[in-house]
């Protein structure tokens, strides 16, 4: 499904959207009448949950396979030829700045081959834009959708919660044959693993403009895995036959 809105109509759209978001960023006294459901937005009982358990075990599930410094240094060819059919992007600090409508510049041409490569199999999965507890009626969803030209997966769970049915309805496909990029462990990359997905990890964009809670989880979600990581624990193992055409995951990085 590709998105192409008439120029009138578009341009009406991005400002409403800039509108949208603008009321959202923390700091703005428009916030107040919001502050309730930005907070709400910001707790993840579901993620901490599951954080606690990963704690106590299966601590591979916030490894991710692949790390990068933005999604530029991802082959998207080389993913496709390995036999990977779709990709989940998440939508802040991955493709765009903090509560920002337009692709970060160093990663829009990314963005456009990832397009070119694998059409219209290729999502947002957010925890705000397409959740239902947020965006019950898709408005936010579909205001994104006009202003990047992707489209927004609906959903009634947060990452890293929810289950493999939605995901692979829409692709066709059993959700190992997917790819899930974003940069927050405990959500993007424990979601794509639980779900047996290739998991790649970009890092923030930015820290600027992120709520406190954001940056405190960050910081937290980064300790343990630097903590795991250095004691050997790995990435959940992928055999052959998931899509492991490739010798080793580097395959599908560009070097630069």
């Amino acid at each position: 499904m590709q998105f192409h809105a008439q120029p009138a109509r578009a341009a009406r759209l991005r400002g409403a959207l800039k509108h949208h978001w603008v009321q959202k960023r923390p700091g703005f006294a428009s916030m107040a009448s919001s502050s309730a459901s930005q907070m709400g937005q910001n707790f993840n009982g579901a993620g901490i949950s599951l954080f606690l358990q990963i704690l106590g075990g299966n601590k591979e599930l916030a490894i991710p396979h692949l790390e990068v410094p933005d999604i530029s240094h991802i082959n998207w060819r080389s993913l496709r030829n390995a036999g990977y059919k779709g990709i989940l992007f998440d939508k802040d600090n991955t493709l765009t700045e903090p509560y920002k409508l337009g692709l970060d510049a160093k990663i829009a041409a990314s963005v456009a081959d990832c397009k070119e490569v694998f059409g219209d199999k290729i999502v947002l999965y957010s925890n705000s834009a397409g959740l239902l507890e947020y965006d019950p009626q898709g408005e936010e969803a579909s205001l994104l959708e006009a202003a990047l030209g992707i489209h927004v997966l609906r959903h009634a769970e947060k990452k890293p919660a929810g289950g493999s049915v939605v995901v692979e309805q829409y692709f066709g496909c059993a959700s190992h044959e997917l790819v899930m990029v974003g940069d927050r462990y405990l959500t993007d990359v424990v979601f794509g693993n639980r779900l047996g997905m290739l998991t790649v990890r970009p890092s923030p964009l930015t820290t600027q403009g992120e709520p406190f809670g954001v940056l405190l989880a960050r910081r937290v979600e980064e300790y343990f895995v630097q903590k795991w990581v250095s004691k050997g624990i790995k990435a959940p193992t992928r055999s052959e036959k998931t899509c492991g055409s490739l010798q080793t995951f580097s395959d599908f990085l560009i070097q630069k």
